[in-house]
């Protein structure tokens, strides 16, 4: 847990609404926080497109010094400029603030679906893979572009410490079993270097929590035979990115998915899915994804006893059959923060 440097009895927070559809759901999130009591308090900060139209920048310095002053930050979905050269923004952000581990977590919340009982938590590398790639082209003849060339890296000391993460997160939350997913058979050393420091971590947390492996490929068509019987996924930067997707579409979508970005100094909630241009502005959009990424945000700072709160009460909206249209709904965003909040004790 990252210091939550409390002043005059609250804990100061970056508050980045986003693109599209994320000042609404910030709106609903910081609503129901208000009524659940949450401790913190906002400092509110552009990034994505609004920065663009306020200030020419996707990521403003005011922005990433704010995060710097408070380590703790809630965001909406961001949309990176088009051309312009300007790198991914989430992207940028975990590197910006070395926010390693990447927590994304999947529960079945509306029961009757394909799966039943999911609760599988996939705890990816951020900072490292194929996604910290140095990219190039090779000429042939008189194509400038003929071979593309991308060379990845994993270095053993952040292999070492996700996979740490991992069991930690394991050992906190009673989880039986961490799954080390590869592809030592083919990319023998950038992978076989993940799985060899996953085996050794293993072996400091014999008795206390199992650990397998499983080769990506596989580890894809077993979650979609026989998903339960996952617990905690440590994985790869690009590997951990494709499979949480999947994971998500387990229990519903992206509009259910809550993401954490976990670094030493730093810790960056969002929901995983994006700005949704399309329905901005309708009042149609689901806030359970950014919802249940302040849950996690919630226990990230020690208050468990709000996050549980925030969880029975989604639980109890949904089971009363309060629901955006993604999930075969008829209610809105404004409908769904008002029967939350009714739900909440």
């Amino acid at each position: 847990m990252s210091d939550t440097r409390t002043v005059d009895g609250g804990i100061p927070a970056t508050l980045i609404p986003g693109d599209g559809i994320g000042p609404e759901l910030a709106e609903s999130v910081v609503e129901v926080l208000d009524a659940l009591g949450a401790p913190f308090r906002w400092d509110r900060q552009l990034a994505g497109m609004a920065a663009v139209a306020d200030c020419g920048d996707p990521l403003p310095l005011p922005t990433l010094d704010s995060i710097r002053r408070t380590g703790l930050a809630l965001k909406g979905p961001l949309t990176t400029p088009v051309g312009g050269g300007f790198k991914s923004i989430n992207v940028t952000l975990r590197q910006e603030f070395e926010l390693f581990a990447n927590l994304r977590p999947a529960r079945t919340l509306i029961p009757g679906g394909r799966f039943e009982n999911i609760d599988i938590v996939l705890v990816r590398e951020n900072l490292e893979g194929f996604y910290a790639a140095m990219e190039h082209y090779m000429p042939i003849g008189h194509d400038p572009k003929a071979i593309a060339m991308s060379t990845g890296f994993n270095t053993r000391a952040e292999c070492r410490r996700i996979v740490e993460y991992a069991f930690d997160y394991a050992v906190r939350n009673n989880r039986r079993r961490v799954t080390v997913v590869h592809k030592a058979n083919i990319l023998k050393a950038l992978t076989g270097l993940f799985l060899e420091e996953g085996r050794k971590v293993a072996k400091e947390y014999e008795g206390r929590v199992e650990m397998n492996d499983r080769i990506v490929d596989a580890c894809a068509m077993q979650l979609v035979l026989d998903p339960w019987q996952y617990d905690v996924i440590v994985t790869t930067n690009l590997f951990g990115d494709i499979l949480s997707d999947l994971i998500a579409g387990l229990v519903g979508g992206l509009g259910m998915a809550p993401g954490a970005n976990i670094g030493t100094e730093a810790a960056i909630f969002e929901a995983v899915h994006g700005s949704a241009p399309d329905i901005a502005g309708k009042g149609i959009a689901n806030p359970l994804a950014m919802l249940l990424s302040t849950g996690l945000m919630l226990r990230h700072v020690g208050r468990v006893d709000l996050a549980e709160r925030l969880t029975a009460g989604i639980d109890a909206t949904l089971a009363a059959g309060v629901r955006t249209r993604d999930l075969g709904g008829t209610a809105g965003t404004r409908e769904l923060t008002d029967a939350l909040l009714h739900h909440l004790r």
